[in-house]
């Protein structure tokens, strides 16, 4: 079986303005910290893989610290545009990177794989975005309208319930795309 992979971003974790930014249904800081880690442990285990895209906390180097150790899984972090604090605990993280192209084996596609870029911003075209490669991202907080037609949306906490969304839950998202080759054949 493969391993269970999951995408999310912009949890914000110590930044008490962004309840009021982005009419988040916490009534403190300490109630949306401790909600988004017990989301986040209630669908990843340990042994899974994250990819974090970004944001992932505006509190002290000490406070991120001790937040990074209570959160389950195999964290690989694609940099936002907040990551300090997040960035003095490197060990924490399987990788650290700016953007990411990632493969997945996928039975259901012709070549057998799934290739997703992994980019805090979203691209209104990618590496591969005319041959079926996914882009995920963040930033946004749910704000910008999804595009139907390219394979592309907000893996951000604020458009999930504030929760990760696993790569499964992420396909079946895709398959509801209007996107078409653009080199398809016509009939």
């Amino acid at each position: 079986m493969k391993p269970n992979i999951f995408f999310t971003a912009d949890h914000h974790f110590g930044h008490e303005n962004i309840i009021k930014f982005s009419e988040r249904p916490f009534e403190s800081l300490d109630h949306m910290n401790e909600e988004l880690i017990k989301r986040w442990n209630e669908k990843i285990e340990p042994g899974d893989t994250v990819y974090h895209l970004g944001d992932m906390s505006l509190g002290k180097p000490d406070f991120t610290k001790e937040i990074l150790d209570r959160l389950n899984g195999n964290i690989h972090l694609i940099k936002g545009n907040h990551e300090g604090a997040a960035l003095t605990y490197p060990k924490r993280f399987a990788s650290i990177r700016d953007y990411h192209e990632l493969k997945i084996d996928e039975a259901d596609n012709s070549n057998g794989k799934q290739k997703i870029i992994l980019f805090h911003y979203a691209m209104r075209t990618w590496n591969g975005s005319h041959r079926g490669v996914w882009q995920l991202y963040g930033h946004s907080h749910g704000t910008l309208p999804d595009d139907e037609m390219a394979l592309s949306f907000d893996v951000g906490v604020d458009c999930h319930d504030f929760y990760p969304v696993s790569y499964e839950e992420v396909k079946e998202l895709m398959k509801r795309k209007k996107w078409t080759p653009p080199f398809a054949p016509r009939n």
